[in-house]
């Protein structure tokens, strides 16, 4: 291949090979990650060597991280946020802190220098975000308990991966400070690094909205996609000229711009590319495992990933405890954060640089956590056959899974504030129901309250079989998570095509993907108790009680009828924007009208000079006849 351009040859191995190895590790059953780790690995340095310049790789594809966490922030909005404050600096803290002192302390009883144990335990405690976040998005866990807590520590150790590197040429050697390039005060790289921040959130707020507003209007999908993708660059330009993480960068832009009307659609636009670059990610990782070093020492690079994996299990699992979290929800939660993370590649060539250690030792450290990730997703597997069932049984009477068949008429899929008003008010008209959900708290509540809540994922076709599906009449379908929610649909329509099906939107997009796929009754959330809401503020306000439910129930059908007219529009944005316009405009216009007509008639009627016509008119207009 050498007369081919670069880019080219590029391509072809690196994509043949994760079209090779990845569809092939899944059906082996053993999960992506291990198959682009295995495809790196097979056309690295140490396989057949096609790929040479590794580190070049692994700093492009390191951009497939800052993306998903670009995309974990549109995901996240401001309030949650706030709610995982403590979560965040808390537990964060405490597992990085626990994790480090006894990754120190076992190097140091070990005779290792100070310097070097402080480092390798340093790096060691922080955890690989891209694995962790794929591990529970595939897994749906990101909005159970163990999800959450599990993104607020990562989270923390994006941020605590700064001080980390800050504090790198404080233990190396004096000769290694370049010269010209002299340290910042403590206090100066502060207010650097709160001036940066500060710039992305206020520069969030008052300049991408109005940008991406102005591009939208150009009404030019692909240079939507290209500013997109530009977003993200910048962010981690500005994050790397800083000195800071590029990830945490990307993350805070994202959560500026979840509330805004652009969020779907930067998800759509940066998700294939996030897609393609992580699995690039995981490749290099796999390319940069120095099998040399591996080979040469294999006794002692077991032992330390062994140790410590050990080690970090021990104060995680503790952790989890302290927390607690759910037992059947600590295997995995553990395991996700007990191995290495790419963070740590960074720490130690950044160690090594102001000779904290030497070369060698660097390169037994990274490839101790490449192996760790590399091993992890088998521990995964090995959890999943030999130690969750156990769980299972030892907590048969919280988490219930059903064990014969169900003949109720009604399957509700989620046992959350929306599922719970459906069955109470089923079960007041002795209407028998079959009730799912995955979270194990939300089980052992129900039970307290008297209710029968069945363990398990809805989406799995064997639960839904179990659970009377084949027989029922009607599917609720009231799980939190759009995808989820989407895929059961998807589930329902091909193999219980006999089901009435009855569903929650979140917002007006899930609604419009839930209609695409003929789900004929859909409710969305909120809506309902919003015009509940605004009705009470409007008899607050001293309009009648007759005329504010006129009032509301005139927004709701314009606001259906809407709806209605903007689905087959959805993907032109312009027309999508002109439509509600108008619509608004319209509706605010008849709605000034029937206000003048009601003053009118009510002064006419005040001076006893209402007409035959406007006394007909009168119960039309919401005003009630004397």
């Amino acid at each position: 291949m050498e007369h081919f351009p670069a880019w080219l040859s590029g391509g072809l191995i690196f994509l043949g090979a994760a079209v090779a190895a990845v569809p092939l590790s899944r059906a082996l059953g053993m999960g992506s990650i291990i198959g682009y780790l295995a495809a790196g690995i097979l056309i690295g340095p140490w396989g057949l060597g096609l790929v040479r310049n590794v580190d070049t790789i692994l700093s492009v594809a390191e951009f497939g991280v800052v993306l998903m966490l670009f995309l974990v922030g549109l995901e996240l909005e401001p309030q949650r946020l706030w709610r995982l404050r403590r979560p965040i600096f808390g537990w964060g803290s405490l597992q990085v802190a626990a994790c480090a002192l006894l990754l120190a302390g076992a190097a140091l009883v070990a005779g290792v220098p100070w310097p070097t144990a402080v480092v390798a335990a340093l790096g060691l405690a922080l955890s690989s975000t891209a694995i962790a976040l794929q591990v529970m998005g595939e897994r749906n866990l990101l909005r159970t308990r163990s999800g959450e807590a599990g993104f607020a520590i990562l989270l923390f150790q994006d941020v605590a991966a700064i001080p980390i590197l800050a504090v790198l040429p404080l233990l190396g050697v004096a000769e290694a400070t370049a010269p010209g390039h002299a340290a910042l005060p403590a206090w100066l790289e502060a207010l650097k690094i709160i001036g940066v921040i500060g710039g992305i959130v206020l520069g969030g707020r008052l300049l991408i909205r109005p940008a991406l507003r102005w591009i939208a209007r150009s009404d030019t999908p692909e240079i939507f996609t290209a500013a997109s993708l530009l977003l993200v660059v910048a962010i981690a330009a500005v994050m790397e000229l800083a000195g800071l993480s590029m990830a945490l960068g990307a993350f805070l832009a994202g959560v500026l711009l979840s509330e805004s009307e652009y969020r779907r659609e930067l998800e759509t636009d940066v998700e294939p590319f996030k897609g393609l670059l992580l699995g690039l990610f995981f490749i290099a990782v796999g390319m940069s495992i120095d099998f040399g070093v591996l080979l040469k020492q294999p006794g002692l690079i077991a032992l330390i990933v062994l140790a410590f994996l050990a080690v970090k299990a021990v104060a995680i699992y503790g952790l989890a405890r302290a927390m607690g979290l759910p037992p059947a929800e600590r295997p995995v939660f553990t395991l996700l954060l007990a191995q290495g993370g790419e963070f740590a590649f960074v720490v130690f060539q950044g160690a090594a640089g102001v000779h904290v250690f030497g070369a060698e030792t660097a390169s037994l450290l990274i490839g101790a956590v490449a192996l760790s990730m590399l091993v992890s997703p088998l521990i995964l597997i090995a959890i999943d056959k030999l130690v969750l069932p156990r769980y299972a049984r030892l907590g048969a009477k919280t988490a219930e899974e059903i064990s014969e068949p169900q003949d109720a008429p009604v399957v509700i899929a989620g046992f959350g504030r929306y599922g719970q008003i459906v069955a109470r008010v089923l079960a007041a008209q002795g209407v028998r129901t079959t009730i799912l959900d995955h979270d194990v708290d939300i089980l052992e509540a129900a039970r307290n309250l008297g209710s029968q809540v069945f363990y398990g994922d809805a989406t799995r076709l064997d639960l839904l079989r179990m659970a009377g599906a084949g027989e029922a009449q009607v599917l609720v379908i009231a799980v939190d998570d759009v995808d989820q929610s989407l895929a059961l649909v998807d589930l329902a329509r091909e193999h219980f095509p006999h089901l009435k099906l009855v569903a929650r939107a979140r917002d007006v997009v899930h609604l419009y993907q839930l209609r695409d796929r003929g789900v004929p009754h859909v409710e969305r959330e909120l809506f309902e108790s919003s015009l509940l809401s605004a009705r009470g503020v409007l008899e607050m306000l001293g309009m009648p009680a007759h005329e504010a439910r006129r009032a509301a129930m005139r927004f709701r059908r314009h606001n259906l009828e809407l709806a209605e007219r903007l689905r087959p529009l959805q993907k032109d944005r312009a027309k999508v924007v002109a439509t509600i316009q108008a619509g608004r405009a319209q509706f605010e216009e008849q709605m000034a009208q029937e206000r003048a007509d009601r003053a009118s008639l009510r002064q006419a009627a005040a001076e006893g000079t209402l007409t035959d016509w406007q006394r007909q008119a009168r119960p039309s207009a919401g005003i009630e006849n004397d």
